[in-house]
């Protein structure tokens, strides 16, 4: 694996600030553990906070996911990741998580979608996100119950970054963290015609209301690294798309929290 070379930076000097590393898409398993573990020794090393936007692993399974646990146990900074559909693919989720867990690396999810990490508050907002589609080629609340479940735990997974956002509403520094995504300025070089299983536009909502700092996503191997929802920026951190370990994020504090949040 090769190490990074890109910072994204932003704001003034002297305000607090965190350096985040971040990927997704490892897809980790018995062949790519060692790889896997050198590449998140080395996330550590180079920032304050590591992200991991999801499909940690190929299959699920808890044995996979204790691969990803090894590496991450021990480390020197924070670890907080979100789930992909590669780690649920079995039907395991919560032995999964179980597995993260224990080795201390904070899953987040419908039922718990926030963490607030670092000594200058970064609070981060994450889900799992999920499928739906963009613009005028969305999935509509109708037809049969599975096509409407579909729409339902879009439903769910929005709600829950909606309630993530507003809890760290308060945090200096604040992003959003999920496996599909959110925009589909990030899914070009993906067939349009896959788009709908890539994201979905409703995942937008949350982020526009509350503007965060940043916001990361995986599972388009084939889209393109940046974005933004109406000037929030977006990145695509799917280890395909980077062609490097990780994406190094430096974050600058800019802004006032009103003395209402306080």
């Amino acid at each position: 694996m090769d190490h990074p070379t890109s910072v994204l930076s932003a704001g003034p000097a002297g305000h607090p600030s965190v350096r985040i590393a971040a990927a997704g898409d490892l897809h980790v398993d018995a062949s790519r553990a060692d790889a896997a573990a050198t590449a998140l020794a080395a996330m550590a090393e180079d920032a304050d906070v590591v992200l991991l936007a999801g499909d940690l692993t190929t299959h699920g399974e808890p044995a996979q996911a204790a691969f990803v646990a090894d590496a991450c146990r021990g480390l020197d900074v924070p670890v907080v990741t979100v789930l992909g559909n590669h780690d649920l693919h079995v039907d395991r989720g919560a032995e999964f998580a179980a597995v993260l867990r224990d080795a201390g690396v904070v899953v987040l999810d419908t039922e718990q979608p926030t963490a607030i990490v670092g000594e200058c508050r970064v609070g981060v907002a994450g889900v799992k996100g999920f499928v739906g589609g963009f613009g005028g080629h969305t999935l509509p609340d109708f037809g049969e119950r599975s096509l409407r479940e579909l729409h339902a735990e879009t439903g769910r997974e929005v709600a829950a970054l909606e309630a993530g956002l507003h809890e760290i509403a308060t945090c200096p520094l604040r992003v959003a963290l999920m496996h599909y995504a959110p925009t589909c300025e990030t899914l070009v070089g993906e067939p349009p015609e896959i788009w709908s299983f890539l994201g979905s536009e409703r995942l937008a909502a949350p982020v526009l209301e509350h503007r965060p700092d940043l916001v990361l996503h995986g599972h388009a191997h084939a889209g393109r690294l940046h974005g933004t929802i109406q000037g929030v920026p977006v990145y695509n951190v799917s280890l395909p798309v980077m062609g490097q370990d990780y994406w190094l994020f430096d974050l600058v504090a800019t802004r006032s929290v009103p003395s209402s949040l306080h």
